[in-house]
């Protein structure tokens, strides 16, 4: 008589949708690690270690910062707000690991993100990305994000692309 066995994927890990995001210090542990690889991704892709117009975030000028966890508490995703005056916020630090990309972490955490500026009165949101980044354009255009000239400490660099979003105010407070 022969047994057959069950197949077991030998390919990477199916996406798990995240269950949570949370609202943590900028020096939570799970934070860090995540911003780290944000960043190696970043300086590999671009071919420097330090990629970074202007001042980085730091404790100090990031208003809010989230982790998205899965069901058993992994941390999948980040991002990060930077009160920039005037009502608005720079979305600093998105980053969702590569394993749960097309899982549905990358809008939840900007939403997130949205709804936490909407609450304190802040009407839009701006952010910078680069010429090596086509997936982080093609995501924040889907979330209605327009291109507008580089801002801050992106005017003048070639390679830095620059968004922006209005933000309708939720239902809470219209």
């Amino acid at each position: 008589m022969t047994t057959t066995k069950p197949l077991t994927p030998t390919g990477p890990a199916k996406p798990t949708r995240p269950t949570r995001i949370e609202q943590v210090g900028w020096d939570d542990p799970d934070a860090t690690a995540l911003r780290a690889r944000q960043r190696a991704e970043i300086a590999e892709r671009y071919g420097t270690p330090d990629s970074e117009p202007g001042t980085p975030p730091s404790a100090d000028d990031i208003a809010v910062f989230v982790v998205a966890r899965t069901e058993d508490g992994t941390a999948v995703g980040c991002g990060g707000l930077r009160d920039i005056g005037a009502g608005t916020g720079e979305v600093k630090r998105m980053y969702v690991t590569p394993d749960q990309r097309g899982a549905g972490v990358a809008p939840l955490v900007l939403a997130a993100l949205e709804d936490w500026a909407r609450a304190r009165g802040w009407t839009r949101l701006r952010l910078e990305t680069g010429l090596a980044q086509p997936d982080a354009v093609r995501f924040y255009t889907r979330r209605g994000y327009r291109r507008i000239p580089n801002f801050g400490p992106y005017e003048g660099l070639s390679t830095s692309l620059c968004y922006e979003r209005e933000l309708t105010p939720s239902p809470a407070s219209a």
